[in-house]
């Protein structure tokens, strides 16, 4: 017989320990759950696939200060000279770097920015014909772009006419399918839709539409210039190491500066997500740890008020597990009553997040497994001085007689 009854009435006799660990339990369970949903939400965030062998790549920047320079040809001899090295796979100039936070979007419409027609944001890459080797990626569908489509000029008085997008903005621009041969504008310049990326990122992983991304064969002439080289992964950190003076070997007047791994770029990128979730875990363990603590603690202060009484069951015949019984049930009782509370806490917490920072909406999932975890461990907590509490002597009920 579990004898709520008497346990209730002995709660309510000494309420004041068993209200403060009823909330705890209850602001336990509410933050926990959040957390624990918000931990796994930037798990998947930090943990997707980007498309890319990170890996592999290394970017940098050129700044040319060379008046006399031809930056269109000098800077063919230098895409040469970076794919000759040993161990690089290929190397050509960008105008952004993905997954660095920093790039061009902009708004692809099915009519000519005259029109003032919807638009779909796309981040979008301005490479040669080279961009998908050098990025590690392919197409599922079309082809890519010849060496006569890629167009290099300093202005933008002549543009390409085709474009390769990725698979998420080819479904958002043209949800019924026929994608390859359809033209969408940048501005009021037509592209053709000319291949397909199954999956690649913009610069942004945050972004609303990190999918939505185009590449243009657009080469700016310009003496500023962002470089990307794929090499094998294993001599990337060699070939870095030399990156510098052999770019300054072929042309003296000119500066390098952020040269960085793909993955590190990424991570400087994400490192407030890393962070957060880092803080995350810690508050969780921490919250759990307090709570474990707090039960262990109004436990053993219940065991020694009570010592006396404790004993005289036992001196009455009380068995050990009717003494262990007890004090689970009156734990039981107390964290019942604050996961239920804190259960409702955390679906009003979660719409908190999820309509003031844009946080998707809590999985009801995450609620009940964190009640039973903390009623786990609040069950566990109890065992041990609930265990020293059966072993108390009957003579201690005669003590003072």
């Amino acid at each position: 017989m579990l004898e709520i009854k008497p346990v209730f009435s002995a709660l309510l006799r000494s309420k004041a320990g068993a209200v403060m660990l009823l909330i705890q339990i209850a602001l336990t369970t509410a933050i926990v759950s959040n957390a624990a949903f918000i931990i796994n939400d930037r798990i998947d965030y930090l943990s997707q696939e980007t498309g890319y062998p990170e890996d592999e790549i290394f970017s940098f920047t050129v700044k040319s200060f060379d008046p006399n320079l031809d930056i269109s040809q000098k800077f063919e001899e230098t895409e040469t000279m970076l794919r000759n090295i040993p161990g690089v796979e290929n190397a050509g100039l960008f105008n952004a770097s993905p997954l660095s936070g920093s790039g061009s979007a902009t708004g692809l419409s099915l009519a000519p920015a005259s029109e003032r027609g919807p638009d779909v944001r796309t981040a979008y890459y301005q490479a040669d014909e080279n961009a998908l080797d050098i990025l590690g990626l392919s197409v599922s569908q079309g082809r890519n772009f010849r060496a006569d489509e890629v167009i290099v000029s300093q202005t933008r008085d002549v543009f390409p006419q085709v474009v390769i997008v990725s698979r998420a903005l080819a479904k958002e621009l043209f949800p019924e399918g026929d994608v390859l041969g359809q033209t969408v504008y940048f501005g009021s310049d037509p592209l053709e839709i000319i291949g397909i990326v199954e999956l690649m990122k913009g610069p942004w992983l945050q972004d609303s539409k990190p999918d939505n991304v185009a590449i243009i064969p657009f080469v700016s002439a310009s003496a500023f210039q962002h470089i990307i080289v794929r090499t094998q992964s294993e001599q990337r950190a060699a070939i870095m190491r030399q990156i510098e003076d052999l770019m300054l070997e072929d042309h003296g007047k000119r500066v390098i500066i952020g040269l960085k791994e793909m993955d590190v770029r990424k991570a400087e990128y994400n490192s407030s997500n890393t962070l957060m979730l880092r803080m995350l875990v810690v508050l969780i363990i921490v919250l759990l740890l307090v709570t474990a603590l707090g039960i262990f603690g109004l436990t053993v202060f219940n065991i020694n008020k009570r010592t006396k009484q404790i004993g005289t069951r036992r001196a009455l015949g009380a068995r050990k597990s009717a003494i262990i019984n007890y004090f689970l049930v009156e734990n039981a009782m107390i964290c019942s009553i604050g996961v239920t509370i804190g259960s409702i806490g955390a679906l009003f917490l979660g719409r908190v997040l999820l309509e003031h920072y844009s946080i998707p909406a809590l999985d009801n999932m995450y609620i009940l497994f964190t009640a039973l975890f903390v009623i786990a461990i609040s069950l566990l907590s109890v065992l041990m001085p609930a265990n020293k509490a059966a072993n108390i002597s009957p003579s201690i009920a005669t003590r003072s007689i």
